[in-house]
């Protein structure tokens, strides 16, 4: 039996990844009640009305009024709505428009303070708020707040500013929809019980986890993940049910241990062992696994990086996986430290079931920028640079690509990053992981487990991942060649537009009628 019985059919084509861009094009005075108020400062009194509302008070001081018109009457707060134009992508046909008032973006802020990010949300004013100086200044704020939150990696990212910024898209409850597919695996695998739900501990919107255990063995915890199809799913429905079954068999000393995995229609679902130690990025930001995603990892209190050791040991162990994953013609795609779980000393990767699904990649964002990024393994490459930055430094780089490096462990560090993260890499290629594992960083690491690893893929479904993973690039380069198109396009309308080119087409326009002048003189002679 299934674990739904009666799944909506097909993959969500929405992808989550691709930047939104907000600006406000407006903002709009709201009718409201009138509010009528008498402050005498002499006598300390204060006489607040609203329609029916009448209230005198005496022995307040103004500050005291402020605070007790604030609740009894709301429309003392700022009546101003902001007509925002979104974006997704660079196509501005893929554009709407929403309305936000300022209590709007106060609950969005408050809603933030989650990760601990001094966000630059102006400040509220009760008094003095219509003002047509303070409109244009809190306008310009605001603008300020929205790019922050958008160009935030992780922010940009959540569920809380996409759902902001674009509620059409984003408007169901995912968790309520995954409890749904979970109870119904529960029907047919009655072995299994919930322990508890994993609030929020990824950046996906669209996949969900929860505590698990078995009800015959109650101490040991496991992770169940749900997640719904994506627009890189390219797999039929028969070819996707029967790889994501087949990664329970896998075996390899740096793949983290898959417990049970199934898919169906329109979602799949994977049970792993639970790891009281976390995954790389929570030793890399010192945080606690079960934390939600934006708390972890937004603003880290003390940034460190590992040590060199620990940096060539877990990188030497990555590329080997990664290249075993290449050599098996398994498409991958998902590396970023959250993805990658340590058990003991050894680092072991997760979710390889992402490219099967159809998920799209954390870092997609970035290298869809560069067109030599047009391969899976390249993708997987360019991936490898940010985690080797991060755990190098321990943060992910302020920008890509990456004009200076400061100052790292070991020559050979910045070395294997100025070979993937720099803009002459990008431009010019970067080298593949058996270079990688041939770099002095690496080459010299002494790998101790003996296991074997074993992942038998049959010869048709390995026809079919070829075939799906052309497809996941070709969905890559179209993207690419868009954005390409749209920066040359910007670039030229920059050029056009600046006070060189407008002075220089000012000279021709001169000389052009001087001509004509100088013509019109010969022919009337």
């Amino acid at each position: 039996m299934a674990f739904m019985e009666k799944p909506p059919a097909g993959k969500v084509l929405l992808d989550d990844t691709v930047p939104l861009t907000a600006q406000i094009e407006a903002s709009q005075s709201l009718h409201s009640h009138t509010v009528a108020f008498t402050l005498n400062k002499a006598k300390h009194e204060v006489t607040f009305r609203q329609g029916a509302i009448r209230v005198h008070l005496f022995e307040v001081s103004e500050m005291q009024f402020l605070h007790l018109a604030s609740h009894l009457c709301p429309s003392l707060s700022p009546q101003k709505e902001y007509i925002i134009r979104v974006q997704r992508g660079v196509s501005a046909e893929n554009s709407w428009q929403i309305v936000r008032r300022y209590s709007d973006f106060d609950l969005l802020n408050n809603s933030l303070q989650i990760s601990t990010l001094s966000l630059p949300l102006p400040p509220k004013k009760l008094i003095g708020n219509m003002e047509r100086e303070f409109i244009a200044e809190r306008q310009k704020g605001l603008q300020a707040y929205l790019d922050v939150i958008t160009t935030h990696h992780i922010l940009s990212n959540c569920e809380l500013v996409k759902k902001f910024l674009d509620p059409n898209s984003y408007s169901v409850n995912y968790t309520e929809i995954a409890l749904q597919h979970v109870s119904m695996f529960f029907r047919s695998e009655p072995k299994w019980e919930v322990v508890e739900p994993l609030k929020d501990i990824g950046w996906r919107i669209r996949k969900k986890y929860f505590l698990m255990k078995i009800k015959n063995q109650p101490k040991e915890r496991l992770v169940l993940s749900w997640a719904d199809l994506g627009p890189d799913k390219y797999l039929s429905d028969k070819d996707l049910q029967y790889a994501v079954k087949l990664l329970s068999s896998c075996s390899h000393p740096y793949i983290y241990k898959v417990t049970f995995a199934t898919a169906n229609e329109s979602s799949a679902l994977v049970i792993r062992p639970f790891s009281e130690k976390g995954t790389l990025k929570d030793l890399i930001y010192k945080a606690k696994p079960k934390d939600p995603f934006l708390k972890k990892y937004c603003n880290p209190k003390k940034i460190q990086g590992l040590e060199l050791q620990q940096i060539k040991t877990y990188g030497r162990q990555i590329l080997e996986v990664l290249k075993f994953l290449h050599e098996k013609g398994f498409p991958y795609g998902h590396l970023h430290s959250a993805n990658v779980m340590l058990d003991g000393d050894t680092c072991k990767l997760l979710d390889l079931e992402n490219s099967l699904l159809g998920l799209p990649s954390f870092y997609r964002s970035y290298f869809s920028q560069f067109r030599k990024i047009n391969t899976l393994e390249g993708v997987d490459v360019h991936c490898f640079g940010h985690l080797l930055y991060e755990m190098t430094y321990g943060r992910p780089p302020d920008t890509i690509p990456v004009e200076s490096f400061p100052p790292a462990p070991s020559v050979f560090v910045v070395s294997v990053l100025e070979s993937i993260l720099t803009c002459e890499a990008m431009k010019n290629g970067m080298p593949t992981v058996s270079r990688l594992l041939q770099m002095p960083l690496f080459s010299d690491v002494l790998l101790t487990n003996s296991e074997k690893p074993q992942f038998k893929i049959p010869t048709k479904l390995k026809e079919a991942l070829k075939i799906s993973k052309e497809c996941i690039e070709k969905r890559l380069t179209e993207e690419q060649k868009l954005i390409h198109q749209h920066r040359r396009l910007t670039r030229a309308q920059s050029h056009h537009g600046s006070e060189e080119e407008k002075k220089k087409r000012k000279i021709l326009a001169r000389k052009d009628d001087y001509r004509m002048m100088v013509f019109k003189d010969g022919t009337q002679r």
